[in-house]
Order: C-alpha cells, then sequence, then structure tokens
C-alpha cells in the first residue's frame, strides 16, 4: 500500500541532506527561483543573459523548478571565502553583469520619458 503523496515534491528532507542546512536550502532555492524567473520574463526578447531550467519539469512555479534542480544536484552549494580575490574571468563577468543592468535602466527611464 503507497503512503500519501507529500504536498512537496522532492520532498524536503532529501534537499535538507543536500543543502546541509534550512538557512543554506533557503538562500540557494530563492536565488536559483529569482534567476529562473528573469529567465522566463527575458524569453522573448532575446537577451540570453539568465540560465535556463537544467531539466525538463512540469513544474509552473520557479520555486518548484528551483527545488528539483537541486535535488537532481543540478544546483549545487558552493562555499565561497571571502578572503579570495576574485579571478579575471569573474571579474570580467561582473562588469558584464553591471554593464547590462546599467543599459537595461536607460532603456527603462527612455521608455518612461517617452510616455509621459
Amino acid at each position: 500500500m503507497k503512503g500519501h503523496d507529500t504536498m512537496i515534491t522532492p520532498e524536503i528532507e532529501g534537499l535538507l541532506d543536500r543543502a546541509e542546512s534550512k538557512f543554506r536550502l533557503v538562500a540557494l532555492s530563492s536565488k536559483r527561483a529569482r534567476q529562473i524567473n528573469s529567465y522566463f520574463n527575458q524569453l522573448g526578447e532575446g537577451l540570453g543573459a539568465s540560465i535556463p531550467p537544467q531539466l525538463p519539469s512540469t513544474a509552473r512555479k520557479p520555486l518548484s523548478i528551483a527545488f528539483e534542480e537541486i535535488s537532481v544536484d543540478k544546483i549545487i552549494p558552493v562555499e565561497i571565502s571571502e578572503d579570495s580575490e576574485p579571478s579575471e574571468e569573474e571579474l570580467m563577468a561582473i562588469e558584464a553583469m553591471e554593464d547590462s543592468e546599467l543599459e537595461e535602466d536607460v532603456e527603462s527611464e527612455e521608455t518612461s520619458d517617452e510616455s509621459a
């Protein structure tokens, strides 16, 4: 006889084993859910700046997709030490993200100016 299904699939216990703590699970899953949400929001714009979901899913909510990715080890927590210097690649990636954010801000200001 099969037990009753839980509301949360994958189960929280398995996710906690992978993330090692509740706080890390919340931080990791919420960050990934925001990335997935950003990806779906920019789909029609052709920007390609966000990472798409890493597995096929029937879930519609970004947080559910993030939990599924964590449960199959597509997304893993990484410990970052505060005292290490960023590599040249990391510095270039940070600069590119800041540039794209500035461009988005300028475009949104131009759009709001035209509509006013």
